[in-house]
């Protein structure tokens, strides 16, 4: 009877000491944080908009007949980027980066230049000639290289600004029109007679390669080990330059950009994934 006692005492504690174990909290593990690297080349493409501004100066080597006929040059972007990136430590990420643009980038504008009312010898009327000048200028291509310095707000999302040099072809097209038209009665007389009477001249167009500067910010983020996604704003200047030089049409053109593009990119030689815990 002792021995059974002693036996059913020597259970009981046992069971006490496992079911104490079972309510004991279980610390569970963290989740797991990816940990990308950035270092390596990259290749992708981008599409966005443009907001171009175009101040162009007609006849500019005449302060008299100096006339400003400034316009917007606006349009879609596409093209693609390669670059590579130094992740040299883990918030901060350097690369440089060249890209290539084709744009719809254009704007055109008609100006008055001006009017002249001549009486006609021996009639009650007079003739009022108008000289007008219709310009266009577009941006058919730009490319940038550019130095990149960023942050990583995370392992995956890269915040970063970017500057260098930028190149593009700058057009602009102009053509004079002269209409005259018969008024009357008189030799200031308003009232039109007939039909306008219009010469349209010579189409003229010049192009030329610019050198400038560009800068901007971004941001980058990853969501696989290869491919990352970006938005990036840019600013282009290519400063002023003399197209028709020597000639009537002559003019000066400076063009400023805006550039707004989303893009891909695929990494090659992306490190593994690290779980960090």
């Amino acid at each position: 009877m002792k021995k059974l006692l002693m036996a059913g005492l020597a259970l009981a504690s046992l069971t006490g000491g496992v079911s104490y174990a079972a309510d004991m909290p279980v610390k569970a593990r963290p989740m797991p944080v990816a940990v990308y690297s950035w270092t390596g080349f990259y290749i992708g493409g981008n599409a966005g908009w443009s907001w171009g501004r175009a101040n162009t100066t007609l006849f500019p080597v005449a302060p008299l007949l100096a006339f400003p006929a400034n316009r917007d040059a606006n349009g879609g972007v596409f093209g693609g980027q390669i670059g590579y990136n130094w992740q040299v430590d883990p918030r901060w990420v350097i690369g440089l980066e060249a890209d290539g643009q084709w744009t719809g980038e254009r704007g055109s504008r008609n100006d008055v230049l001006g009017s002249v009312r001549v009486p006609t010898p021996g009639n009650d009327f007079n003739i009022v000639t108008t000289t007008a000048a219709n310009t266009e200028v577009s941006l058919p291509w730009f490319a940038t290289f550019r130095g990149r310095v960023g942050f990583l707000a995370d392992p995956s999302l890269l915040l970063y600004g970017t500057g260098g040099l930028a190149v593009g072809e700058v057009k602009l097209a102009s053509q004079i029109t002269q209409t005259a038209q018969l008024f009357g009665p008189g030799s200031q007389g308003t009232n039109p007679v007939g039909l306008p009477v219009s010469l349209v001249g010579a189409g003229f167009s010049d192009s030329q390669t610019r050198v400038g500067w560009t800068a901007g910010v971004g941001l980058e983020k990853k969501f696989s080990r290869n491919w990352s996604a970006k938005l990036e704003y840019l600013y282009l200047d290519f400063g002023s330059k003399t197209y028709f030089f020597g000639t009537a049409n002559q003019a000066d053109v400076s063009f400023r950009d805006h550039i707004l593009r989303a893009g891909i990119n695929y990494q090659f030689t992306a490190g593994p994934v690290v779980a960090k815990y």
